[in-house]
Order: structure tokens, then C-alpha cells, then sequence
């Protein structure tokens, strides 16, 4: 027996010590949002005119333009970056796109190319090269505490240069502005040196007055013309695509997030006894699992968490396949499943880990075999509960919650709500070799 294969807990261990229990029920509910997304074929010319917003007056003719693209499973995000080249090449530029993602990819060049290409991002998709590279130059040091400001040396050493991203709530902080333009500024163009230098002196500066700060020093430094800020609705799917130039940059990343904190997707219930969460992932959130979600954030120092939701229990079953191991984040879950512990890329895991400074994030909960022993053992951990009165949610993952399988408690009180339907009644859970049957809600 290899040493994962000793960490994992055998069924009839978990079903012996659990005692025998009647698993409740579970339905299916829908989350009814009013959006707006842009219609797929109307990205491009939206992207054109994101870029036109931006200054390209002390860009010389045929200068070469630095475009960024990061590591999240952003919606159409290859559609996006490919019209920011088409039309940064169509004004007279050479356009070239470089990873800024801080240390994932395994901190390497090419884990970093493959990462992109994992998300549709590649040479031939967007039409121009990419150069992938961990060097970073130093523009700058902060005035007050002399912290050393790092950029990728390609995006550096460009004419122009133009980060593309979404603008989302943080998962480790709440501040103006939190994931989005400016900390890809800092930390993934940092790359894996200057996201490590970001976080060690986030330990006592915070994250939340850094950022500013930092953004503010490289906007002066380095020819950024302007970023092209994503928001994504409850949906996932495209809702704002807008040019933000250096002037009131800072200012209109924070509008734009209070508009993403509005539209973002959230469980429909306060009170949870059990979440199961299908999947986890670096392409997900940056915690693998949403902190804002899922109201857990135990990894974050100095920071508080989020007062709701209140979930007893967390058990996560899987890795998505874009995070490539890295399960960054799986120290939320109260229990996990033995197929995360397989796709488990130990040093991906822990040089993200010891990057971000949130080691508490990559610890390794109780795994075990199944599905019914995740389940059971959580009922198992909860207290006193009814099987009817049992308030269990399943979902696909935290970024994907238009559909969730329901207990009957949860199905029952989402009758009376407006924002709720129910799309199918209660069912017994079926098992296969202690496995789930049913697929991921809303595949």
C-alpha cells in the first residue's frame, strides 16, 4: 500500500463508526436571476471597443503591446483576448500576449503556457505570440517601506501594456478593489517573485491598502495604456466588457467590483448543515473554492470572514481537470474525496501555498472512499438532525450555482420563494459501489 492510499478511510470504517443512518432525499432547485449578458457574437465588437477606450498617443508606430492574460476559467476569455490582439494589430501595433499569473503553472514558463492553453489561449487562437517567461525586472520600491516592485520582464521591456481580466470579489480580502485588473498588475504580472514578495508583506500591510499602493507605482512605471476589465454575471457569462484607462484606474476597478459583489453568484440558503461541492479548482477561484460562497476564509490572516453563509460541513469530491493538481484552498473542506487526493499535485499545491503565504489553505482534510462515506460522515459531525429536517445542498462548484441538488427541508422552502424553482421533486440517493449516480447538477 502506497502512503496516499494509507490516507484514505475505508467505507465500512467511516459506515462502523457512524452508525447505520438514512440519508435524506434530494431534489433539484433553480436560482431565477434577471441578467443581461452580451450575446457571444457581439464579444468581439465589444472587446474592439473596450481597447479603442484606451490611450495609444506615446505608443509608436509598430510598438509592441503587452497584452495579460491570467489563469482563472474566465467566460469567452480566449474570444476576448483575441480581440484585443486583432485590435491592437489592426491600429498599426505588434501585439503579444504573456501569462500574468503570479505562481501558478507550477511557477514555471511552460506550466504557465500550458495553463493558458488549458483555458483556450493559444498561439493559434488568438492570432500572435505568446512569450512565457518567469524573469521579472524591478521598476520600483515603495516609498514607506521600501517593498521591491517587480514586472515581467517581456511585459517590461513592451511599448504598451494591457491586462485583461475579470473584476470579482476576493477571496482572501475585502477592499476598494480586490481580484481584477489591478491585483493581476501586481501579483500576475509579478510572477512568482512578486506575488511571493505581495504576500509575505500582506502578512501585516494587508492586501487591501498594498494593491492600491503598488498599482498606483507601476501605472507611473511601466506604459500600461489601460486594462480591459471583465465582469461576469450570476450565469458566468459575459456582462461587461470595458477599457479602463491609467486616469481614475483605481476608482473604476471599485465601481466595477461593487457592480460584480451585485451580480455574483451565491448559495440561496444562510443556513446549511452539509455542502457538497463536486469540484474545486485554481480556475474556479483562487481559493479553489470561493470564500465568499462558502463563508469560510481560515487560511486568511489578519482578515476577517464572511459572516454568512453558516455551513457545518464542507466535503469536497474533486479537482477540475483545469487546475492542473493544484488544490489550493481544500483546508475549507471538512472531509474529501479519495479521487482529490489522486489528482493531488503535491508542489504545484504547496509553491502556491508558500507563495500566497496561506499554508493553512493546502492542508490535507480526512479523505475517504466514497461518496456515501463523505455523506455519511458529515450527517455523522452535525449534531442531532432529522433526515427530513436535514438541510444538505450539492453543488457543481462554487462558481456554477444556477442548479444545486436539495434536501427535502431546502426543496420545501424554496416553494415559497421567488427566487427559487424546483425542477424536480425528491428522489432516494442512488449509489454505485458507494459512488454518486447522479451527475454534477446543471451538466
Amino acid at each position: 500500500m502506497n502512503p496516499s492510499e494509507q490516507l484514505v478511510v475505508p467505507e465500512k470504517d467511516v459506515i462502523e463508526a457512524s452508525g447505520e443512518r438514512e440519508l435524506p432525499e434530494l431534489g433539484v432547485i433553480e436560482q431565477i436571476w434577471d441578467t443581461d449578458p452580451i450575446h457571444p457574437e457581439e464579444i468581439p465588437n465589444r472587446t474592439a471597443e473596450a481597447v479603442d477606450a484606451l490611450d495609444f498617443a506615446d505608443v509608436p508606430d509598430g510598438g509592441e503591446v503587452a497584452i495579460g492574460a491570467g489563469s482563472r476559467g474566465i467566460a469567452n476569455l480566449a474570444t476576448i483576448v483575441r480581440g484585443v490582439v486583432d485590435t491592437v494589430s489592426d491600429s498599426g501595433y505588434e501585439p503579444f500576449v504573456f501569462p500574468a499569473m503570479g505562481s501558478h503553472g507550477g511557477a514555471t514558463a511552460e506550466g504557465q503556457r500550458e495553463m493558458l492553453a488549458s483555458l483556450g489561449v493559444t498561439e493559434e487562437t488568438i492570432g500572435c505570440e505568446i512569450r512565457s517567461s518567469m524573469d521579472v525586472v524591478e521598476v520600483s520600491k515603495t516609498p514607506d517601506r521600501g517593498v521591491p516592485v517587480v514586472a515581467d520582464s517581456h511585459a517590461a521591456a513592451a511599448d504598451a501594456i494591457i491586462p485583461v481580466n475579470r473584476v470579482k470579489p476576493h477571496t482572501d480580502y475585502d477592499g476598494a478593489v480586490e481580484s481584477g485588473l489591478s491585483k493581476m498588475i501586481v501579483i500576475g504580472m509579478g510572477k512568482q517573485r512578486g506575488a511571493k514578495i505581495a504576500h509575505e508583506w500582506a502578512v501585516d500591510w494587508s492586501l487591501r491598502n498594498m494593491i492600491p499602493e503598488i498599482t498606483g507605482q507601476l501605472l507611473e512605471s511601466l506604459p500600461i495604456v489601460g486594462g480591459v476589465a471583465i465582469v461576469e454575471d450570476q450565469h458566468d457569462d459575459t456582462a461587461i466588457i470595458e477599457g479602463v484607462p491609467p486616469a481614475g484606474f483605481l476608482d473604476r476597478e471599485a465601481e466595477l467590483l461593487e457592480t460584480a459583489y451585485d451580480i455574483m453568484p451565491t448559495l440561496p440558503f444562510e443556513e446549511i448543515d452539509v455542502l457538497v461541492v463536486d469540484e474545486q479548482g485554481k480556475d474556479i477561484s483562487g481559493q479553489g473554492m470561493d470564500t465568499n460562497v462558502i463563508g469560510r476564509r481560515p487560511f486568511a490572516i489578519q482578515e476577517p470572514e464572511p459572516d454568512l453563509p453558516d455551513i457545518k460541513r464542507i466535503y469536497t469530491r474533486g479537482l477540475t481537470e483545469t487546475t492542473h493538481g493544484n488544490a489550493m484552498g481544500m483546508g475549507s473542506a471538512d472531509f474529501v474525496h479519495a479521487d482529490l487526493l489522486d489528482e493531488l499535485e503535491a508542489s504545484t499545491t504547496l509553491i502556491n501555498a508558500i507563495t500566497a503565504s496561506t499554508t493553512r489553505g493546502v492542508r490535507l482534510p480526512p479523505v475517504v472512499e466514497t461518496d456515501r462515506a463523505g455523506i455519511v460522515a458529515a450527517l455523522s459531525t452535525i449534531g442531532v438532525v432529522e433526515p427530513q429536517d436535514v438541510r444538505i445542498l450539492r453543488v457543481r462548484d462554487t462558481m456554477r450555482l444556477g442548479q444545486l441538488y436539495a434536501s427535502p427541508a431546502l426543496v420545501e422552502e424554496a416553494r415559497g420563494r421567488d427566487d427559487l424553482a424546483v425542477i424536480a421533486e425528491t428522489d432516494p440517493i442512488e449509489f454505485d459501489d458507494g459512488q454518486f449516480v447522479a451527475p454534477s447538477p446543471g451538466s
